[in-house]
């Protein structure tokens, strides 16, 4: 399923989304394959990474397997179903990584502290290790102060989108210290913006 990722020029990092509200809808613990829709031009801006050969990955947090509400292999299929709608997009997710874990719902092993549950930097570090990428120079997109954070702590870039919980998530920001790099209306525009920063630093 996943896609090997072809090193380019100038750019030894990628970019990291988050999957819920950002790629597909928000559905409150998604469990039913019926239920995954794809945002409007979510499909194709993930394109537009793929054909400059930008990897492109998946990190999400999936604690409703620590709640019981489905299982990791529901989460594995669902990611199936997922790269199966993009490739209608002309499109494809490089990998796929998730954490299943909550730090207090749920029961063992699930139920910990852990180093992957988004703002954690684990699956960050995970993706790192397997495509030796230069976490400082990837970014993070998602609908969550988490994502940016996320990003913030392995000194890379992160953008909100105003999808899924974005909106409401900005709100936010004038009470905290998690400053997003630029706030973007949907996924397409954020992709937008990474493209014309690469282009203003070539």
């Amino acid at each position: 399923m996943n896609r090997p990722i072809k090193p380019i020029i100038n750019f030894k990092g990628a970019v990291f989304l988050d999957r819920d509200g950002t790629i597909i809808r928000e559905v409150n613990y998604l469990s039913r394959l019926e239920d995954v829709e794809l945002l409007p031009q979510a499909g194709e801006a993930i394109a537009r990474l793929n054909q400059l050969q930008i990897p492109v990955i998946l990190v999400s947090n999936q604690s409703g397997v620590a709640r019981g509400k489905f299982s990791e292999n529901f989460v594995a299929e669902t990611h199936h179903y997922l790269q199966e709608m993009l490739a209608r997009k002309g499109a494809h997710l490089n990998d796929f990584f998730f954490c299943p874990h909550h730090p207090e719902a749920g029961m063992a092993p699930y139920k910990k502290v852990c180093d992957c549950r988004k703002p954690a930097p684990g699956l960050l570090h995970e993706a790192a290790a397997r495509y030796h990428l230069d976490l400082t120079k990837s970014y993070v997109i998602g609908d969550k102060l988490i994502d940016v954070e996320l990003a913030l702590r392995v000194g890379g870039k992160g953008i909100l989108v105003e999808t899924g919980y974005g909106k409401r998530e900005k709100k936010k920001i004038a009470e905290g210290k998690i400053i997003p790099n630029f706030i973007a209306a949907n996924l397409d525009q954020a992709v937008s913006w990474i493209l014309q920063r690469m282009n203003s630093t070539e």
